[in-house]
């Protein structure tokens, strides 16, 4: 039987009237696999709840910061005794201070650390960054990694506007695309053949080192290796953003697990357990250039939120106990074996990705190293597949360019319900 969504359907129904498209944030509104967004009402540890009295094991877990499970009784615990003490003060805390150490601790390549308030303030103040501090304009991004909505990056970006086959987006002016170069992911010469023409001319090189908005598409022997190379070579500030694969590829994220030293990081979602954080850092000499000490402008007035700060701390002291990844890997193993084997056993081509904590399914028989690679994967089918899922009580994210993740609180019991949905869905989509 159909699960019910009349209140959700109502609610799409209000909220298209008053906000764009109904919702928030663009690949929330089911466009790519059809039907209406679900509205949430609660979560609980591996659960969210809709206003329909729905319940599913949630792989989506606000796109990636629940990495301890909804409403963490540690986190909520700190949040509500924070809020006693007041929700923003525009001025600085000692909160700041613990999680900047925190992270840096984590990640050692941030010597220096802006909080700021989003994965697109992050990513778009490094670049700023990167280009006061060599003094040049123009970026390399790639096919598929998707850096926020900022002007510039939105060049055959991936996630969102991927979703929706838009390669640019109006209102960016061509001035400012016209400094970025987008290249395919995964293809070293491509990039080495791109600085010996204009390498002098480039600030800096900006990356997702597992590409988690096309789906999940990791970085083949030594391209990461290869990029760090070649931008030491002509002066190119090396930035990884880590938004989505910091803290969930591993605790010191991407870099640590390639053993990669980027010159400039930026970090979110799981920072701020929950809640709205980003964060940038890197080599002291680039971060020193970040006004006040230097010219270059950057400022927030709700940066270093004390709630922010707050639920980042908490959630980051459970994380750094050794035994919370040995429970997190072993879970999403468990359920990479678990996907994997439902999808032989429905005799269907599927690829599975694993990078950590993030996994994605593509439907194709082909490998999948870049963003044509991914385009050209099943959409169709993964939305069949989708809405299966969902009917089963199973959310996953509502496009087949986007990862999905695993939380500490999702169970034994989560995860073989999970395959065998996945079996089910897998036979209905054959």
């Amino acid at each position: 039987m159909a699960l019910s969504h009349r209140k959700s359907k109502q609610y799409f129904t209000q909220a298209k009237r008053i906000i764009p498209g109904g919702v928030n944030s663009p690949v929330r509104a089911f466009k790519a696999v059809g039907g209406n967004p679900i509205f949430i009402k609660s979560a609980k540890g591996s659960k969210i709840y809709d206003v329909d009295g729905n319940e599913y094991i949630d792989y989506v877990l606000s796109w990636g910061p629940m990495i301890l499970g909804h409403t963490h009784p540690k986190v909520t615990s700190a949040l509500k005794k924070a809020v006693d003490h007041g929700t923003s003060y525009g001025a600085p805390t000692p909160l700041e201070i613990d999680l900047a150490t925190m992270i840096r601790k984590a990640y050692p390549s941030m010597e220096i650390i802006r909080m700021v308030n989003s994965g697109t303030e992050a990513t778009m103040s490094a670049i700023r960054a990167a280009r006061g501090f060599t003094g040049r304009d123009k970026i390399i991004k790639f096919e598929g990694c998707y850096h926020g909505h900022a002007d510039g990056l939105l060049v055959k970006a991936g996630s969102g506007a991927a979703t929706f086959g838009v390669p640019t987006s109006p209102g960016v002016p061509k001035d400012y695309a016209r400094n970025t170069i987008t290249l395919p992911f995964n293809d070293i010469k491509t990039v080495r053949k791109t600085c010996e023409k204009v390498g002098k001319k480039i600030a800096c090189v900006i990356l997702e080192p597992v590409v988690g908005n096309s789906g999940l598409i990791l970085p083949k022997p030594g391209y990461l290796e290869g990029l760090r190379t070649v931008t030491k070579k002509y002066g190119i500030v090396l930035i990884f953003d880590e938004v989505m694969t910091g803290f969930r590829v591993s605790y010191g994220g991407a870099q640590k697990a390639f053993k990669i030293k980027p010159d400039m990081t930026c970090l979110g979602k799981v920072i701020g357990g929950g809640l709205p954080v980003g964060a940038y850092g890197g080599r002291k000499e680039i971060m020193r250039k970040i006004s006040p000490d230097g010219p270059v402008y950057q400022a927030g007035t709700l940066s270093g939120n004390p709630l922010a700060m707050t639920a980042g701390i908490e959630t980051l002291k459970i994380l750094s106990k050794p035994e919370t990844y040995k429970k997190l890997m072993a879970k999403s193993a468990a359920l990479e074996d678990a996907l994997r084997d439902a999808a032989t056993r429905a005799g269907i081509a599927t690829k599975f990705y694993r990078a950590g904590t993030m996994f994605c399914t593509y439907f194709t028989d082909k490998e999948v190293y870049n963003f044509e690679d991914a385009s050209k994967t099943d959409m169709a089918t993964f939305a069949k597949f989708f809405i299966k899922m969902l009917d089963l009580g199973i959310n996953l994210a509502p496009s087949g360019y986007e990862s999905g993740f695993m939380s500490l609180a999702h169970t034994t019991a989560d995860i073989n319900r999970t395959a065998r949905a996945a079996y089910l869905a897998f036979k209905a989509v054959k």
